[in-house]
């Protein structure tokens, strides 16, 4: 018995080998620059080093943010899904390891003389016994790797946990900034709205005194009158806007709807001048959602050796000692000591293919990831590329349309100028307004979209989670 006992402990306390192959990660072409790229060949600095509060200056948004990392919903689901992981990863791990427990019973109880056990005169029907015993061991011998893999494949997916919070703390970031800037937005649309209104009303006035001295046609004021109502009509919309965008700043921030601070206004806001990409290669480090991904796939690669373990034998191992004694008096007394060693081994013969199709379903599941870990990877360069794309054209576009409500402007100023001094009709006036509105709400717009262009890039380059 010591020979096997010493033998069991030897096998026990050795290197145990695990089934299936070591993780190495697939190999994944990456372009040497992103598309769109800044000229000047890859740059290895990135716009995602730098922390969120260092990209964006404004104080609110600022403010914004913090309350969002402290109160969002989805940032709470997560870590409440970490604390999960990790204790499932204790559980697992906890089996690689020996169990000790303590067990006692103390039992009393009174047999009837006329029941199946005859009990003769003058024997005590009524007896009390029990048993105290020390459960020294309950172990399975890791030979085959079985319980090494599927502690690795907790692990991994303890680590995915974290790196979906890291993505999550990203996406929250990145949807504050733009709900902000949607915010400051729709303020200054809403302010060219009751600066337009105001500036049309005083011509409907001027025109209104035209007509009532015979000067201006009742057309003229129909058409001023149109203007007007345009511009007013476009107000509560705006207001709309204005009020479901701080509604929904204030869901972000875990907050009952209420009124938004603001900081900057829209033209203020200020990005350093370049948005290095940096190195596509770097970008598989970087995200977060990457390396999700790929610590979803390792779990499932770890889970193929579980797999291929059940085809071999399951070697436990159970010992106790203790006492055990008929009566409670001298239950402690060394005659009473009792002991047990069981080493058990279990081999499976027939189950009708389900460890084989078990191990069908895990490769299949890590083909699953694999090809998620490949799309998610193609998918970050395709959003670093549209940011970029998105980031130059958009700045251009915004170069343009200031020109444009320049010019629109000064025609504006000229063209009622001249149906003031009588020299062209009020048509060509209200025309050249029109048109000026119109390019003053797209130029607020791009403005817009050229700050989110930036949001959208930082996000794309995993920024943010630092």
């Amino acid at each position: 018995m010591k020979r096997v006992v010493i033998l069991f402990l030897i096998v026990a306390i050795s290197n145990t080998f695990a089934l299936g192959q070591k993780y190495k990660r697939p190999k994944v072409q990456t372009p040497g620059e992103f598309r769109s790229a800044p000229p000047g060949g890859p740059d290895p600095r990135t716009t995602a080093d730098l922390k969120w509060f260092e990209l964006f200056q404004d104080k609110a948004l600022q403010e914004l943010i913090q309350a969002a990392l402290a109160g969002n919903y989805d940032l709470r689901e997560s870590v409440a899904r970490i604390d999960q992981a990790r204790a499932a990863y204790g559980i697992q791990r906890s089996e690689q390891f020996p169990t000790f427990a303590a067990s006692a019973d103390l039992v009393t109880e009174r047999r009837s003389r006329s029941g199946a056990v005859d009990i003769p005169e003058p024997i005590n029907r009524s007896r009390t016994f029990g048993s105290v015993l020390l459960n020294l061991l309950t172990f399975e011998l890791d030979i085959w790797g079985r319980l090494r893999k599927a502690s690795a494949a907790a692990k991994a997916d303890l680590l995915a946990t974290e790196e979906t919070r890291r993505a999550v703390i990203t996406t929250i970031v990145s949807d504050v900034a733009t709900a902000y800037f949607n915010l400051r937005e729709f303020d200054f649309e809403l302010d060219i709205a009751k600066r337009t209104l105001a500036s049309r009303e005083e011509s409907l006035r001027l025109i209104r005194l035209r007509n009532a001295r015979g000067v201006a046609t009742l057309l003229e004021v129909r058409e001023a009158e149109e203007l007007v109502y345009d511009a007013s009509a476009l107000i509560p919309a705006l207001e709309q806007s204005i009020e479901q965008t701080e509604n929904f700043l204030s869901f972000l921030t875990g907050k009952n709807p209420q009124p938004i601070t603001r900081g900057q206004e829209l033209t203020d806001h200020v990005f350093p001048p370049g948005v290095p990409p940096g190195l596509p290669s770097d970008l598989i480090e970087r995200r977060p959602d990457i390396r999700s991904a790929e610590q979803s796939l390792v779990a499932a690669e770890a889970r193929i050796g579980v797999a291929k373990a059940a085809y071999f034998p399951r070697i436990s191992l159970t010992g106790f000692l203790g006492f055990e004694s008929a009566q409670l008096s001298n239950l402690f007394k060394a005659s009473r000591s009792v002991w047990a060693f069981v080493p058990q081994i279990t081999q499976p013969i027939f189950t009708a293919g389900r460890l084989k199709s078990n191990v069908r379903f895990s490769q299949a599941e890590r083909d699953f990831f694999l090809v998620n870990y490949e799309r998610t990877i193609q998918n970050a360069f395709r959003e670093v590329s549209d940011s970029l794309a998105a980031h130059r054209k958009v700045k251009e576009e915004r170069v343009q349309r200031e020109l444009l409500v320049e010019t629109l402007r000064d025609r504006s100023r000229l063209a009622y100028l001249r149906y003031n001094g009588g020299v062209a009709t009020l048509l060509d006036a209200l025309d050249a307004d029109r048109n000026l509105f119109a390019a003053e709400r797209t130029l607020a717009q791009t403005r817009r979209d050229e700050l989110l262009s930036v949001v959208q890039l930082y996000k794309a380059l995993g920024g943010g989670w630092q």
